[in-house]
This record gives C-alpha cells, structure tokens and sequence, in this order.
C-alpha cells in the first residue's frame, strides 16, 4: 500500500472545519482519507473556478449544506483550501474568494 499523501490547511481552513456539525467532520475526515489513499470522495465535483484541480466535497447533513474545496494534484500533499456551510444555491461570492486566494499562495509555494 502506498504511503498516505499529508493533509496540508490552509489559513483557517482546518479551524473552519472544527466548527462545523461532529457528523460532517466525522464525514469530511472519512473523505479526506479517501483522497489520501488515491481515491476520489464519495460526493464531489470539480471547482475551477477558484483554480485549476480544485474540488470541493459535497456534504449534506440534516444541520445543513457543506463544501470543502480542496487540491490534490500536487504530488507532495493534500492542500485544504476551505471548509464552510453553503446558506444558499449559488456558491457565496466570499468564499469563492477565499478559496482562490488560497490557491494562489499554494500555486507560489509550489514552484
């Protein structure tokens, strides 16, 4: 078996994270894992447009709607870029925001 890729949070994300419902961490934690191991989470789709590779994990719980927007083509680690409560449809400009910034400073880090 491989060796598990590191998880690497950016900002505030794992903070973020750590506020959300036990259920959805316990759930994002089960994801992450996955994604560790080479495999794709469960529920996800592509998020361009904060950057090229980000994705976010789609996570519903009966406390609400979850994103965890993440990259993993970057063959040293796992960067988790945001991890927030969708209040609406659309994806809130704010942290579309975030999660490009973050992006940024990792795509500088890694060249």
């Amino acid at each position: 078996m491989e060796k598990e890729k590191p998880i690497y949070w950016v900002g505030s994300s794992l903070k973020d994270l750590l506020a959300l419902p036990d259920e959805v961490k316990r759930e994002v934690g089960y994801q992450l894992h996955r994604i560790q191991n080479g495999l794709e989470p469960e529920n996800w789709k592509p998020f361009q447009e904060a950057g090229s590779g980000v994705k976010e994990i789609r996570i519903y719980d009966e406390d609400g709607t979850f994103r965890v927007m993440y990259v993993a083509k970057f063959s040293e680690k796992i960067y988790v870029l945001h991890a927030f409560q969708k209040k609406t449809q659309k994806t809130n400009q704010n942290d579309i925001n975030i999660a490009k910034t973050r992006y940024k400073a990792i795509k500088n880090e890694t060249k």
